[in-house]
């Protein structure tokens, strides 16, 4: 899979583009769907440069190959692709770079792989852009996979909560008020959740891969193949849903000439505005009438939640306890640990998959922040040393994600490497214990977590927190906690994780996760305005080992000693004697 800027790909893909009349080539980490996972038949860019990170582009010149990544992958893509120019995507993105190295180039790119506002963005560069017919890829990829084609099924509504002809007309009335005829739903978290389907075309994503149109009287055209579509799921559809092969859409949009319709430019490939406006239709830019309402979980999605972490906190901490057991006596692996934990969390019931590929990272593989443990990069857990474990599932009813950091014992972690941890701990507990107005967005959020870092000079390159899907994608928008947030007001129902951390590249990674429901919050004496705060979804016990109890303050002391009593009070009786009592000692008072 992996190949040098000077390998055979790279000399057939620019023999194509010369073809072309392209001075280079765009190949984004996308999709037709635009979704950070990818089946193995998308992977262009893995394919292409070796780098098998969720995020990143390549630029191909006739004379330089540049791959750009964000600070998660900063070291991933050194070791995967060592033959290719790096570049920082946010902070020298390739529009910056085409100013200054290649400006007036003629730069094709997949209209299908890049949403419009990506697009409008590269245009500020002075190149010309050059949508592809067909991808030149594609065209010299000769074992290129077979797309997915697995069955869709029903998402029954025990786990659903609303009907989706409850949804469809109130997502349709969006439309309406708007005075739009329809919207263009290219990304299928929306399909999913509007129709009430789930599908296995991704390995940690429960998603059948396909688009639809919503129409303004709460129609829908479904555009996935016919035979992946059995009697139950066309009953489920019902006659307010259309079945059409990916085929027809083409002709579906030309009869839309006329007609104005909804586009989200964030998330639909360019193709659909391109190919709307050849069809004489009007495309109207807005959000997806079914992202703000997927994002804002129902009671019966809620419930879901808490009841699938209580699952997983129980499958993770068996683990952890076996861990403390198992780590100081030595003969573990990074690939080793992940399968044990895997193995816990398939005993749970309504366990599907994994919601991403477990981050086990033992010592210097722990800085690597969305680090994968393969068969060449395994390496042993050793005594005395700093583990990562960042991993998550898909239950039926809810999507986890959790983070600890641990040491591996049996000494005493180094004071530094503590201090840091503690640090870490104390921007995840003040995010944790927040509240906060309505109307505040978690771009508003991002600087308390990092506060007490920040004062010691570190800080961490990457988002606090993304939103996550009830059994879908672990990653969800549109609300986030970060600094590149999109000013996006959290709203009650909302499912957002809260993980700083701190990296110090070569030796350790630090990362606390839990996952946090907005909800409001009571109301207090002469407050003046509704708030909100974080319920926590996630119980798991912090490593007390890590912790420099004189670093915290009193009430720092407390809110730990208070979650570690309600880690207890939840687990303990739903746990074997023997892991119940590793429990006990691990919640115990700080003191």
């Amino acid at each position: 899979m992996q190949h040098s800027a000077s390998g055979a790909a790279l000399v057939a893909l620019r023999a194509e583009l010369v073809r072309q009349g392209l001075d280079g080539l765009l190949v984004p980490r996308a999709d037709a769907f635009l979704g950070e996972y990818v089946p193995p038949s998308a992977e262009r860019l893995a394919w292409l440069t070796g780098f098998t990170g969720s995020a990143g582009m390549a630029l191909v010149l006739r004379d330089r190959a540049v791959l750009f990544v964000d600070g998660r992958y900063t070291t991933q893509a050194a070791a995967e692709a060592p033959g290719w120019e790096r570049r920082h995507l946010l902070e020298q993105p390739p529009a910056a770079f085409l100013k200054a190295e290649a400006p007036g180039a003629r730069i094709g790119y997949d209209p299908w792989l890049h949403p419009q506002a990506a697009l409008d963005r590269l245009a500020e560069s002075g190149a010309v852009l050059v949508p592809m017919a067909a991808n030149a890829v594609d065209a010299v990829w000769f074992d290129r996979p077979a797309p997915p084609a697995a069955p869709a099924s029903v998402h029954p509504p025990d786990c659903a909560g609303v009907d989706s002809a409850e949804k469809r007309a109130a997502a349709a009335a969006l439309l309406r008020e708007a005075g739009q005829d329809a919207a263009v739903l290219a990304d299928p978290h929306s399909v999913a959740w509007l129709l009430n389907i789930r599908g296995r075309d991704l390995t940690h994503t429960p998603l059948a891969l396909a688009v639809a149109l919503l129409h303004a009287d709460a129609r829908v055209d479904l555009f996935l193949d016919p035979a992946r579509a059995d009697a139950a799921l066309r009953r489920h559809l019902g006659n307010a849903v259309a079945l059409h092969p990916p085929a027809a859409l083409d002709s579906a949009l030309d009869g839309l000439a006329g007609r104005r319709v909804r586009l989200d430019a964030e998330v639909t490939p360019a193709w659909f505005a391109q190919r709307l406006r050849a069809a004489g239709a009007e495309p109207v830019a807005g959000e997806d009438p079914c992202r703000l309402p997927r994002a804002c979980k129902n009671p019966v999605e809620q419930a879901g939640a808490r009841a699938a972490h209580r699952r997983d906190a129980v499958a993770l901490c068996r683990f952890l306890a076996w861990f403390a057991e198992a780590a100081p006596a030595g003969g573990q692996t990074e690939l080793s640990a992940a399968a044990r934990l895997l193995a816990l969390r398939a005993e749970a019931p309504d366990f599907v998959a994994e919601s991403f590929p477990a981050i086990s990272g033992a010592g210097e593989h722990g800085a690597i922040i969305h680090y994968r443990a393969t068969a060449e990069s395994d390496r042993p857990i050793r005594p005395d040393e700093c583990y990562l474990i960042d991993s998550g599932a898909q239950y039926r009813d809810g999507t986890t994600d959790v983070t600890r950091t641990l040491w591996t014992g049996p000494g005493d972690p180094p004071e530094e490497l503590a201090a840091r941890y503690t640090m870490v701990l104390q921007g995840h507990l003040a995010l944790s214990a927040l509240r906060f107005p309505e109307g505040v967005a978690g771009v508003h959020l991002d600087a308390l977590a990092r506060h007490a870092l920040w004062q010691a000079g570190l800080d961490y390159d990457h988002g606090t927190g993304h939103g996550v899907g009830s059994f879908l994608s672990v990653h969800e928008g549109p609300a986030g906690i970060s600094r590149a947030a999109r000013p996006v007001p959290l709203k009650p129902g909302m499912i957002l994780s809260n993980e700083p951390g701190f990296y110090l590249p070569g030796a350790y990674g630090i990362r606390i996760e839990n996952l946090l429901m907005v909800a409001p919050a009571p109301e207090l004496p002469g407050q003046t305005r509704p708030f909100l705060q974080f319920e926590t979804l996630t119980f798991a016990p912090y490593d007390r080992r890590l912790i420099q109890v004189a670093r915290l303050c009193a009430a720092e002391r407390k809110q730990v000693d208070a979650y570690h009593a309600a880690v207890l009070h939840r687990l303990g009786p739903l746990l074997p004697a023997r892991e119940a009592g590793w429990l006990a000692t691990a919640c115990e008072r700080l003191g």
